[in-house]
């Protein structure tokens, strides 16, 4: 997963890269918006980290511990992009992550991916993430991309399983769990992740 045993063309990313990443996030910010999301918690404040999974703020301040999960879409992002588009500049890799992980926070705050989760998963109490919640899950993303591309290879997965491991310990949940429980249920794992 690193750059430095890549076949594309590292080259730096630019003011224009980060310019386009802002614009990503500034569009799918707006269109959030437009959906009716909430801007910021409704509970009047403003905090950078959320960490009780449970509360009613969680996914509604900048970040919580499912901000993590955002850093490693970013490493798999890097992966992939590596191999199904070798021939495409790290900034043009990085633009393109951005767009799907913009375009996942859009459709994750529509009513049907909303209903999902509070039928099969143990975020009964989940109504979407606020507007900041999602420019900041788009924002790790493109962190554990920029990680991802630096560092070793044995770097990335050392942090993959890390991050995998501390969430389930500390949380009940993690990317894995998350999928899973969102494509194919498990009672027994509802019923774990739930404290039982």
């Amino acid at each position: 997963m690193t750059g430095t045993n890549d076949t594309a063309p590292l080259s730096p990313l630019t003011w224009r890269h980060g310019l386009g990443v802002v614009a990503i996030i500034g569009v799918a910010a707006l269109t959030l918006h437009l959906m009716g999301r909430l801007d910021t918690c409704a509970c009047g404040t403003i905090k950078l980290w959320q960490d009780d999974v449970h509360s009613a703020e969680n996914s509604q301040q900048i970040t919580d511990w499912y901000t993590f999960t955002h850093v490693l879409h970013g490493l798999l992002f890097y992966l992939a992009f590596r191999y199904l588009a070798p021939g495409w500049s790290l900034g043009s890799r990085l633009l393109a992550a951005t767009a799907i992980e913009a375009g996942w926070e859009v459709f994750e705050n529509t009513d049907f991916i909303i209903d999902r989760y509070r039928e099969v998963t143990i975020s009964l109490g989940y109504y979407g993430d606020t507007v900041i919640n999602s420019a900041f899950d788009i924002v790790a993303m493109v962190l554990g991309f920029i990680i991802a591309a630096r560092a070793p290879v044995w770097l990335s997965i050392a942090l993959f399983i890390a991050t995998e491991t501390i969430l389930a310990l500390v949380i009940r949940d993690n990317l894995t769990l998350n999928i899973l429980m969102l494509v194919w249920p498990i009672e027994a794992i509802k019923h774990w992740q739930a404290g039982a």
